[in-house]
């Protein structure tokens, strides 16, 4: 009779989790990505989930306080639901940074790439700008482009993008740079790699988490600076809903003793960046192949 064959890995040895179960053993990001989901879900389902139209007035009932039958989380001064405008807000606040951030990491991996492999004046011309981009106040390039296109989605959206590249971008170009000089990348050269193959094959992988981590994060910042901006009047217009104007326009009833009317859309904007970040966190300990 002959023993059963058994398959062990040697002593000493480990076999590396897959990055989803990493991921959940992370409580924190693991309940932050579930409640980003749920956000993005109940903004593009808003439009059935909403119980009331976000700009249909009740002036019977304006500032109704949380709980309100038919309103549980209250109404504004114009008499309007605030579920129903907090779940439009939504898609105003996400549809306003997720895309530009999104194109800000495509256009940063892209330059940052080229300017860190590829030494020269052309190099030293792309980060040059990127350094005066990124000196450049993001308020006042908010002004200046709703100066030309008119407050609104499209200047936030350029603004946010214009403000999250040059950071992104000095991310890609500091590894890069970090990366090009290595011995794997010696080899590769030495195997006959042409350039384009060292920085998609070789280069692209190792930066592409410093990417995926830091534009997680930044979402969460630029959510909280869209929000000033509309607080001040540059973002999204009314009728639209947004929560950076619920904020502005629940201020000035905070003194009357309706707080609601400002706290829930500022809890709501606390919320999101806080888990953006959070999942970041997650992320950069999921995807970090040192550990």
């Amino acid at each position: 009779m002959t023993a059963p064959i058994t398959t062990t890995l040697p002593v000493g040895s480990t076999r590396r989790p897959s990055p989803w179960r990493r991921l959940r053993r992370n409580r924190l990001a693991c309940a932050s990505l579930v409640f980003i989901c749920l956000v993005l879900v109940g903004s593009a389902l808003a439009p059935w989930l909403a119980p009331y139209d976000p700009n249909f007035s009740q002036p019977r009932l304006r500032l109704g306080g949380l709980g309100t039958p038919g309103h549980w989380l209250g109404l504004d001064a114009q008499g309007r639901d605030l579920f129903s405008r907090v779940l439009w807000g939504g898609r105003s606040a996400l549809l306003a940074c997720l895309p530009p951030v999104l194109g800000a990491a495509l256009l940063a991996l892209l330059l940052g790439l080229f300017a860190g492999f590829r030494q020269g004046r052309m190099s030293a011309l792309i980060m040059r700008t990127l350094d005066m981009l990124l000196a450049f106040p993001m308020v006042l390039l908010a002004i200046g482009l709703a100066t030309v296109f008119g407050p609104g989605l499209a200047a936030v959206s350029l603004t946010i993008l214009f403000s999250a590249l040059p950071y992104l971008a000095r991310v890609v170009y500091a590894e890069v740079k970090a990366e090009r000089d290595k011995e794997y990348l010696e080899a590769a050269r030495a195997l006959g790699a042409s350039p384009r193959e060292l920085l998609v094959q070789e280069l692209l992988p190792n930066v592409l988490t410093g990417v995926v981590v830091y534009a997680t994060t930044l979402v969460g910042g630029m959510l909280v600076f869209l929000a000033g901006l509309s607080f001040m009047g540059l973002g999204v217009q009314p009728p639209q809903a947004d929560w950076g104007r619920m904020v502005s326009e629940g201020a000035t009833v905070m003194l009357q003793g309706h707080a609601h009317v400002a706290t829930v859309p500022a809890l709501a904007i606390v919320a999101v960046a806080l888990a953006f970040n959070w999942l970041g966190d997650g992320l950069r300990d999921v995807l970090d192949p040192r550990d």
